[in-house]
């Protein structure tokens, strides 16, 4: 059962939050065949919260909101419908999600998750929408390629400085 994070709307747990959502919906992608990492830059320069890649090799992206003035003040978003299949926002437990169902964040095309730092369960399921065979392999390309530097990282830090 998913448990409200009773302090995800105070500005100085709002990255906690983030980081529990962002654990939960990890776990739940994994149950589900779905390998995520955080973090993925993008082209044009933006940063997906969550990439992941299904069995497949459908790309899904992850836009995790944890405030009300993020959600309504994120311009960008749109930008990633170019670089996955799927797109979800996901909230913590306990959030008002109601302006996701609003025409701006186009609730035909995008899923709802919610999650708290164990687990996740998604409310409404994104429409898929498939990549150009270009565009997959160079996002597919990119994903793996960060993927394999973050391993390297975490068993030889020096090996990656300068890269």
């Amino acid at each position: 059962m998913l448990t409200p994070p009773a302090t995800c709307h105070r500005e100085e747990t709002a990255a906690l939050c983030a980081l529990d959502v962002a654990r939960g919906v990890t776990r739940m992608f994994l149950r589900h065949d779905l390998t995520a990492i955080a973090e993925v830059p993008l082209d044009g320069g933006r940063r997906a919260d969550l990439m992941a890649v299904d069995p497949r090799g459908q790309l899904v992206i992850v836009e995790i909101k944890v405030s009300r003035a993020d959600l309504l003040g994120d311009g960008k978003w749109q930008d990633y419908l170019a670089h996955c299949d799927r797109f979800y926002w996901a909230v913590p437990a306990g959030f008002d999600a109601s302006p996701i169902a609003g025409e701006a964040f186009l609730p035909e095309r995008t899923g709802l998750i919610v999650a708290d730092r164990y687990d996740a369960a998604i409310v409404r399921e994104a429409r898929t929408d498939p990549l150009p065979a270009a565009t997959r392999k160079r996002c597919t390309l990119a994903f793996a390629r960060r993927a394999a530097r973050r391993v390297i990282a975490a068993h030889d830090p020096d090996a990656v400085t300068g890269f």
